[in-house]
C-alpha cells in the first residue's frame, strides 16, 4: 500500500488536480509513494463504512480525490483505513464529512478550519528553466461560458507577435477551423495546432516561456500558465454568464496576477510578483499537519 492514494474518476482535469496536489507533497517529502485506485462500487464502500480494516493491515497515511463520484469511496477508505481524507473540490456532502476541503476562492465555500480557498483549481505545474525571450500564446474557443468574436482575436495577436519574443502559440479542441485558418497566416509565430502536440508538449513549453498570452476561456490554462511562473497575459472573450470562472479572473486581475490585453503596455509581461502554486502551498498545510 502506498503512502498517497488517489482515488481517480478517470477525468483529465480531475485527476490533473489530484496528481498536482500528490507530486507537491512528493516534492515535499522524497520518500512518499504514490498508488491510484478507481472509486468502490456501492457495495464495497457501503462494506468499508461498517467495518474497520484488520489491525495491522498495510494502509495508506491520506487519501486523495477529485469529482463527485470520489466522493463516497474517499468516506468508507477513510473509516476503513483511519486515515484522513482530502477532497479538491467544493463537494455535495457536507464539509464537515472530510478532513481537508480544497476549495477554489471563486466558488465561494463557507468559512470552516477544515475548510482552504485556493485561487483556482491545483495543478501539476511549476517552474522549469526559463528560456530567455520564450513566449506561448494558448488559443482556446466558443464555449458554453462565452461567446468568441475572431476578427478582435486575430487584430489582438498580430499586435502581441510584433513584439520581439520566440512565439510559439497551440490551439485547443474547441478553436472553430475558420480560427485556424486564420492562425496559420500570422507572421512571426511558430503554430503547432492541439491536434499536432504531443502528450505533455503544453506542460513542457509552459515550464520554458518567460511570458504566456491565453484566452479567457481556457481557465485551467491560466492557473497553470501561473503556477509556471509565465507573466501571463489575458486575450479577452465576450463572456456569457458572469459566474463562478470569471470571477476567478478578477480575483487575479484585481491581485495584478494577470495582465488584460487592455491594460497591456505593449512590452514584455512581468512574472507574477508573488509565488503562485496553490498545490505546493496547500502541500505544505498537509505537512504542517502531520498527516504525511
Amino acid at each position: 500500500m502506498s503512502d498517497l492514494l488517489i482515488i481517480s474518476d478517470g477525468k483529465p482535469g480531475h485527476r490533473n488536480q489530484s496528481l498536482g496536489l500528490a507530486q507537491a507533497l512528493q516534492r515535499c517529502k522524497p520518500s512518499l509513494t504514490l498508488e491510484e485506485r478507481a472509486p468502490l462500487s456501492r457495495m464495497q464502500a457501503l462494506g468499508c463504512l461498517l467495518r474497520r480494516a484488520p489491525s495491522g493491515a498495510p494502509r495508506p497515511r491520506l487519501l486523495i480525490g477529485a469529482g463527485h463520484g470520489t466522493h463516497l469511496t474517499l468516506l468508507a477508505l477513510k473509516r476503513w483505513y483511519g486515515v484522513p481524507a482530502v477532497v479538491l473540490m467544493k463537494p455535495t456532502l457536507p464539509t464537515t464529512c472530510f478532513d481537508l476541503c480544497l476549495i477554489p476562492a471563486h466558488d465561494q465555500p463557507r468559512p470552516a478550519p477544515n475548510v482552504e480557498r485556493t485561487m483556482g483549481a491545483l495543478n501539476r505545474m511549476y517552474p522549469g528553466d526559463k528560456q530567455t525571450g520564450r513566449g506561448l500564446i494558448l488559443i482556446g474557443g466558443p464555449s458554453k461560458n462565452s461567446g468568441w468574436v475572431e476578427s478582435e482575436l486575430i487584430a489582438q495577436l498580430r499586435a502581441l507577435t510584433r513584439t520581439p519574443f520566440n512565439w510559439r502559440m497551440t490551439t485547443s479542441r474547441r478553436t472553430p477551423d475558420s480560427t485556424l485558418a486564420l492562425l496559420q497566416t500570422l507572421p512571426g509565430v511558430e503554430l503547432v495546432p492541439a491536434a499536432q502536440t504531443p502528450d505533455g508538449w503544453v506542460a513542457a513549453e509552459l515550464a520554458e516561456a518567460e511570458q504566456c498570452w491565453v484566452t479567457e476561456d481556457s481557465v485551467s490554462m491560466i492557473y497553470e500558465a501561473l503556477s509556471a511562473g509565465c507573466g501571463t497575459g489575458l486575450l479577452p472573450v465576450p463572456w456569457l454568464q458572469q459566474g463562478r470562472l470569471y470571477r476567478g479572473l478578477e480575483q487575479l486581475a484585481e491581485r495584478q496576477l494577470v495582465c488584460r490585453y487592455r491594460e497591456w503596455s505593449g512590452g514584455a509581461l512581468k512574472p507574477p510578483p508573488e509565488k503562485f502554486n496553490e498545490a505546493e502551498r496547500c502541500a505544505a498545510l498537509i505537512v504542517d499537519r502531520g498527516w504525511v
